[in-house]
């Protein structure tokens, strides 16, 4: 488009943003609803595409969902491509081809097959809070590569996943000099895109966690219905000061989360009173290897209880159990203990973990394992009973089974007795405590 002035009917409500895309190459963009960030997306794509150096250039925008992608940008980049002569539309691939032979184009990435094998020089990842970790990390990355193009990450905050990852990396990349990378955020408080009155509205109807999350971009804040929010979780991170004293009369409990499928790993959790300790994380192992590990594992540290998770770990269990090994196993499906308020085991594990963390439990410092333990919702059954939403609805919007955070909870699966050294007999628990504790000694 060398020596052609266009104009398009867009007057950037944010200019100095425009300017900070133009300068770097991953650029992290937070902003609260309605800030326009996929005007102001359509519009930076369309204006690289026109000014694309290269041949053939090629640009997409990608939306969690194509029936989404198509419902919020598409008119958009028909409306301010209009004004180019020769742009051409075509419906069916939700594309505009420029005059320059550069196309800009819309995906959905619940297709990511349709994404495989294409190159870009550059890309508008939309609401990537809600997205799979591998279209980035395995699609789009290496589509970028050999003609070094460019991605915009746009999107409110919901909680730890793969934007909140990618919007610390964009900080700590930029306040280490790396002139790639860009964090910017932008609260309501901020802009000035709604008027005061409503944003005071918003601020009188909605919930505080609704609140911070959607118009403040806390990404610590939580959806209502989650039952672990993501504050309690990063107090846990945090708690640091429990020494070997504190715990040494509370039992070792481990937890077995047995790997599905072929992407899903095999997690061995141990847990004594108030400190998780970091999880043992097999993939691709068989049952019989990861049995072998466990068996490892029990030697190691005397547990008084092993809970396995029955669903897929019935060889797991049948070989610690030929090892002379005593297990227990645990259906995710089956009967709580206290049946009259939580629909099954799973959810009645989960609970306890919730309530060990609000406890002063103490995790390790995990992404995955936060992300985990703060991305499942919780509802109501028939019965009013609480339950856990299934772990395959958590794997749809994880992009990954939470196998760490199952497998911590599985360490809350029932009461354990004290493991005392010698021929001392075992002493039982004659008053259930939660939190693996003995005597009040924390």
């Amino acid at each position: 488009m060398a020596g052609m002035k266009i104009v398009i009917p867009y007057k950037p409500r944010y200019p100095e943003v425009h300017a900070t895309l133009g300068m770097r190459r991953f650029c992290v963009l937070v902003a609260h609803r309605r800030f326009g960030k996929t005007v102001l997306a359509v519009n930076h794509a369309l204006k690289r595409a026109l000014c694309c150096p290269l041949a053939h250039g090629s640009y997409a925008y990608v939306a969690p969902f194509r029936n989404q992608a198509k419902a919020v940008a598409w008119d958009y980049l028909k409306h301010y491509s209009a004004p180019i002569p020769g742009r051409a539309v075509n419906e069916s691939e939700l594309s505009v081809s420029l005059p320059n032979e550069a196309r800009v184009r819309i995906f959905g990435a619940d297709n990511p097959d349709a994404l495989r094998g294409l190159y870009f020089d550059g890309v508008v990842l939309d609401e990537v809070a809600q997205m799979k970790p591998e279209v980035w990390e395995e699609i789009i990355q290496p589509a970028l590569a050999d003609r070094r193009g460019w991605t915009l990450f746009i999107g409110t905050p919901k909680g730890v996943n793969l934007f909140s990852e990618l919007y610390e990396r964009a900080r700590r990349e930029e306040a280490a000099g790396n002139s790639d990378w860009a964090a910017l955020c932008f609260r309501v408080d901020e802009t000035g895109a709604l008027p005061a009155e409503e944003v005071e509205r918003l601020r009188r109807e909605l919930s505080d966690n609704a609140w911070r999350q959607e118009m403040l971009c806390d990404f610590t804040a939580a959806s209502d219905d989650v039952l672990i929010p993501i504050d309690l979780v990063s107090e846990s991170v945090e708690r640091k000061s429990y020494k070997e004293g504190d715990i040494r009369h509370a039992p070792v409990v481990l937890g077995v989360d047995v790997a599905r499928f072929g992407s899903d790993s095999t997690v061995i959790f141990r847990r004594q009173g108030l400190v998780a300790f970091p999880p043992l994380v097999l993939r691709g192992v068989d049952n019989m290897t990861a049995a072998d590990r466990l068996a490892q594992e029990i030697a190691a540290h005397s547990p008084s209880g092993v809970f396995i998770d029955a669903g897929q770990g019935q060889g797991v269990i049948d070989r610690a159990r030929q090892l002379g090994h005593d297990v227990s196993e645990v259906h995710f499906g089956g009967r709580a203990l206290r049946h009259d308020i939580y629909a099954n085991r799973r959810m009645e594990m989960w609970a306890g973990l919730r309530d060990w963390l609000r406890a002063g439990g103490s995790i390790p410092d995990d992404t995955a394992l936060k992300s985990d333990l703060s991305t499942p919702v919780y509802g109501f059954d028939a019965a009013g009973r609480m339950l856990l939403e299934s772990k395959d609805k958590i794997k749809e919007r994880l992009g990954r089974s939470p196998d760490l955070a199952d497998a911590l909870a599985l360490t809350f699966a029932a009461p354990v007795a004290v493991a005392l050294p010698g021929n001392v007999r075992r002493k039982a628990r004659t008053e259930y405590d939660l939190f693996g504790t003995v005597g009040g000694d924390r």
